[in-house]
């Protein structure tokens, strides 16, 4: 039955079909429902990458979390650079931000080697020759001089460059990334063959008796062990220093004016001869 002016007859159903459009409220709750299964979608999909993904970025890595890789880093260095490598105490600096609303910190290790001068850059190649194959290691010459660059992984950056004459300063950093944790300094025992033999050298060197030490640095060697660094601080350099080291040396595996260095037992003493005062470090180092 047609309407009669535009209303519908008594007993006629509403008129059905595509024609029709859907209620406001059906809409709606079709609109919820795709709303919640994506975001459940969406959080299953970040649980499952925050579990098994690697980082992608440094940010997503904290100072804790990276700390023994930079440890086993410096240790490789050791390896590669030779008796001659005198460890220096980790810093971390936390003066960065990781965003600017999150502060972050920065860690980085390093090491001094003494050579004779004129051979940074081959010692530069040499170590970068040694190191892990996938740190994709290298040696390009630069406007500051030759200068070595790796990644140890976990955005851990390796890097190498002259220093001074007969010196090369090896380091391993960071870069700023959220603190975590912290970094827990490797221990380290108290000095054994290192402190004897700094001993005899301080006092070949006219040192008072009782000459102040700085800490054990240490770091994991590669194929097991422990490399360390012992340190004094600096005394007065007698008019020749390697006069005064001749009776406590055997053979010198550094005899330069800069720097000496010999074996003692199990160690090597290296004296920094590059200042007014001598700066003696006793190493125990890795095998190559």
């Amino acid at each position: 039955m047609a309407p009669v002016n535009g209303v519908e007859a008594a007993g006629q159903a509403p008129p059905t079909g595509p024609g029709r459009p859907a209620s406001p409220g059906r809409r709606w709750r079709w609109l919820l429902a795709a709303t919640v299964a994506w975001a459940v979608l969406l959080a299953a999909l970040t649980w499952t990458s925050v579990r098994n993904d690697p980082p992608t970025v440094r940010e997503q890595r904290t100072l804790t979390e990276a700390g023994s890789v930079v440890d086993r880093a410096i240790g490789a260095l050791v390896a590669a650079a030779g008796d001659t490598a005198v460890l220096t105490p980790p810093e971390v600096d936390r003066g960065c931000r990781v965003t600017p609303f999150a502060d972050g910190a920065e860690l980085s290790r390093g090491m001094d080697v003494f050579v004779a001068a004129g051979g940074e850059a081959t010692l530069l190649e040499r170590v970068a020759d040694r190191l892990p194959a996938d740190w994709r290691a290298g040696v390009r010459v630069t406007s500051d001089g030759p200068r070595l660059r790796g990644d140890a992984g976990e955005f851990v950056t390796v890097s190498g460059g002259v220093a001074g004459d007969g010196r090369v300063r090896l380091t391993v950093d960071t870069g700023c990334r959220p603190v975590g944790g912290g970094y827990d300094v490797p221990a380290a025992d108290a000095a054994g063959a290192e402190a004897d033999a700094l001993g005899e050298a301080l006092r070949a060197l006219g040192a008072p008796a009782g000459q102040a030490t700085e800490r054990v640095v240490t770091a994991p060697c590669p194929g097991g062990g422990t490399a360390r660094s012992v340190r004094s601080v600096g005394v007065p350099a007698p008019a020749s220093p390697t006069a005064a080291l001749a009776p406590v040396t055997r053979l010198p595996v550094l005899d330069d004016p800069q720097a000496y260095a010999y074996r003692r037992g199990p160690v090597t003493v290296v004296a920094d001869l590059s200042g007014d005062h001598v700066v003696v470090s006793v190493n125990t180092g890795c095998p190559a």
